[in-house]
């Protein structure tokens, strides 16, 4: 297993120190011990005017920003069919949109009804007003999860992707889980069928076995690529067509040698999902895929953040390049991607122990701009943080390119408290 990642570390050990120019730090969110605490944060620059940035966190907040993300105004999410965390954030130039899970019942976990579908909210004023939502792919007693969507190209479609569990956390082999798939115009108000696109079903354990992590990314020209996790594998599909149909027989895109389901000290479950995105820009690499995810290679003390391409519409693939450039040893986990729609500039962001002593744990956004094949990490936290374990953490951050504008965002723990952050970072 080490030798087939060599090259790819290789070329990255002349780069092995962070890049220490301080980033400047916004305090979102910190909880004020009601409710949920924040985590799980999702965030969109607008495409047209990056002035405007929209985000969300767990489990029904919406931030908005009008000054490039220097200060935030909170409120609350609310929807007839309930809002239940597992946030994403969609932006166009007309309109953003706030997928979520349902709660229908207004119950939470008491409900037979929780999690009966995905709802996506949509606002036309930047997030200041939002509609009432409109479910997709409610099929009870099914239940719905793990949801993420994006706009075409065009933005003349919203296309969105999730996984369905027969039963959750069932242990009869008989249950399993699939990754769907349903579309919209922009008014996100009536979606196709959903559609199965994955050939092999997972359990419902919401483990290793079970398909998970299904990120949808629109080509330049009516592609829609997904990728997804299971077992020890990453699989890919794809559409040419819109999301009409999709290939007869998903596509092996890497190796997940530790499996999705990895474990970090002082966090417990950190999953090593992958995260997929295509390059719109006008550059070289326009229409490149690209897949991001983490893993444990090199054993269940080190686990590195990896990224692979591919350039014939997923049906080859790079060798895995190992994103953060220090030595092994360290962890570096929650990875998540965006690529610049206007630059084409990849920009990765996941917490990180490098130099750190025991579960100390700082920020690094890693930006390459030729293609993937060289990264430059540099570390955007201004103190590092050490989490308590006994704190629901949440299951991903997230982070948003435009134009050079990039905006991670993810959550601290401080003593048990959560709070969101994000980085004033500029290309």
């Amino acid at each position: 297993m080490r030798i087939a990642f060599f090259f790819a570390f290789a070329s990255l050990l002349l780069a092995s120190e962070l890049t220490g120019q301080s980033v400047e730090n916004v305090l979102i969110h910190e909880w004020d011990g009601a409710g949920y605490q924040p985590c799980e944060p999702a965030i969109a620059i607008c495409p047209n005017n990056p002035s405007k940035i929209v985000a969300g966190s767990v489990l029904s907040n919406v931030y908005t920003s009008a000054d490039t993300g220097k200060t935030w105004t909170r409120d609350i999410l609310a929807s007839p069919l309930g809002v239940f965390g597992d946030p994403c954030i969609v932006a166009g130039r007309k309109s953003v949109y706030y997928f979520h899970l349902s709660d229908p019942n207004g119950k939470g976990w008491s409900s037979d009804r929780l999690l009966d579908r995905i709802v996506v909210q949509r606002s036309c004023d930047h997030g200041k007003k939002w509609n009432k939502g409109v479910g997709i792919g409610e099929n009870h007693p099914a239940d719905q999860d793990k949801e993420w969507a994006c706009l075409s190209a065009d933005e003349s479609r919203l296309y969105a992707t999730w996984t369905q569990f027969d039963v959750y956390g069932s242990k009869d082999e008989k249950d399993s889980t699939i990754i769907l798939f349903s579309q919209s115009n922009v008014k996100a108000k009536k979606w196709s069928a959903p559609v199965r696109i994955n050939q092999k079903a997972g359990d419902c354990l919401d483990g290793d076995n079970t398909v998970e992590g299904a990120v949808p990314s629109a080509g330049p020209n009516g592609e829609v690529y997904v990728a997804w996790a299971m077992g020890k594998d990453i699989w890919f599909d794809r559409s040419l067509d819109g999301g009409k149909t999709w290939l007869d027989s998903d596509i092996r895109a890497a190796k997940i040698h530790a499996g999705w389901d990895q474990s970090i000290p002082g966090i417990g479950r950190a999953n090593g999902m992958p995260v997929t995105c295509t390059d719109l820009s006008d550059g070289m690499h326009r229409g490149r895929i690209y897949i991001n995810w983490t893993d444990q290679v090199e054993g269940e003390d080190d686990t590195d953040v990896f990224v692979a391409y591919s350039d014939d519409k997923g049906d080859t693939w790079s060798q895995p390049i190992r994103v953060n450039n220090d030595p092994a040893g360290a962890h570096q986990f929650f990875t998540w991607m965006s690529v610049d729609p206007k630059t084409g500039g990849v920009h990765i962001v996941f917490y990180d122990r490098r130099g750190l002593s025991g579960n100390a744990t700082n920020v690094v956004v890693a930006s390459s701009f030729d293609g993937g094949s060289s990264f430059e990490n540099r570390i955007v936290s201004d103190t590092p943080f050490v989490p308590s374990g006994n704190v629901f953490f949440g299951d991903y951050n997230n982070i948003s390119a435009v134009g050079g504008v990039v905006r991670p965002i993810w959550t601290r723990n401080d003593k048990g408290r959560l709070s969101i952050w994000t980085a004033l970072l500029n290309f």
